[in-house]
């Protein structure tokens, strides 16, 4: 069968234009290490992290899961005036594909909520596959939520009003993290944002086909990304849930969940369906297919008109949500 892509958003395709000499879609096992030291992550340590002074920034070793190391948090709280009472709390989990990546990426959007809704913000480190394969990934996020809830006071922040956070890998981490917390009876988050979340290790719904190729995650990255983190148990029948969030069963119980994804990516799919099935459940979903968006990019093209409307959408529902 041939599968044809659906067209991206004229502004996004110029976009994407721009960045295709330095930005490959089909990252190979080869790649993870050259790209780990590539360009990108030097510019997120020259990140402002205080946004021009509105936030004080500190990054914080907590312990990690039993017998394993430490994790490190990135705090961000909101200077200056003290708030009538305890902040709400976004706790952010990054993205990179289960590969790449740190506490530092991706933090500018929830760093922009939290600037629009006198939020703080933690930012969560974990182990990256394929050195530290499943569960050391959601394990470690686990670790980082429970410190943040046990230890919300110290930063000044409310432990009932904690909303789980996190774009791609980041995204699938936050929906494994829901299942997780709820089936351990762990602090409960209030809701969760999953920007298009990496969900299904089997990498076989017709997005996958579609866009093979195309953008800056195709297949060959998905299955780069699921193999690290899973070995040959990928795309098989004994995946669990934690690791991989659309093979689990039972969707009752979860927060509130905001879910968005371009009409123009590899996850579009899996995204939807993740979607319909907490519907399905008798649960909470509000989900955006944004038309013409490839994986991303409200990140590499915030400019563009479908990227300020994803962003505006993001806040609306965090607004609402938290009664800001």
């Amino acid at each position: 069968m041939t599968y044809v892509p659906p067209p991206f958003d004229p502004e996004l395709a110029a976009a994407l234009e721009l960045i295709k000499d330095m930005i490959s879609p089909g990252l190979t096992p080869e790649e993870i290490a050259e790209v780990r030291q590539g360009p990108g992550i030097q510019l997120l340590a020259d990140l402002d992290l205080t946004v021009g002074g509105a936030f004080e920034v500190e990054d914080r070793q907590v312990p990690g899961p039993e017998g394993e190391p430490d994790i490190s948090l990135l705090i961000c709280r909101p200077a200056g005036a003290e708030s009538a009472g305890p902040r709400p709390v976004i706790y952010h989990v990054h993205g990179g594909g289960m590969v790449i990546g740190n506490n530092r990426v991706g933090v500018d959007v929830p760093l922009e909520w939290a600037k629009a809704l006198d939020a703080v913000v933690v930012s969560v480190e974990y182990r990256l596959a394929p050195e530290h394969p499943h569960p050391a990934p959601v394990e470690d996020v686990y670790a980082g939520l429970l410190w943040t809830a046990d230890h919300a006071a110290e930063i000044g922040a409310d432990p009932e009003r904690i909303v789980i956070a996190g774009a791609s890998a980041g995204g699938g981490l936050c929906a494994a993290l829901a299942l997780l917390t709820r089936d351990r009876k762990g602090p409960q988050p209030i809701g969760q944002v999953l920007m298009c979340p990496m969900l299904d290790d089997r990498n076989d719904t017709p997005s996958t086909y579609q866009m093979a190729g195309l953008g800056v995650w195709d297949r060959t990255a998905n299955e780069t990304g699921w193999t690290a983190l899973l070995g040959p148990r990928r795309g098989g029948p004994d995946v669990p849930e934690y690791a991989a969030a659309a093979r689990a069963e039972d969707l009752t119980g979860l927060p509130p969940a905001f879910l968005d994804v371009g009409s123009a990516e590899t996850f579009r799919d899996e995204v939807v369906a993740y979607a319909s099935r907490i519907w399905q459940a008798g649960g909470v979903a509000e989900l955006h297919v944004w038309p013409g968006g490839f994986h991303g990019f409200d990140g590499f093209a915030p400019q563009a008109a479908v990227s300020q409307a994803a962003r505006r959408a993001q806040v609306a529902w965090l607004r609402r949500l938290l009664g800001a």
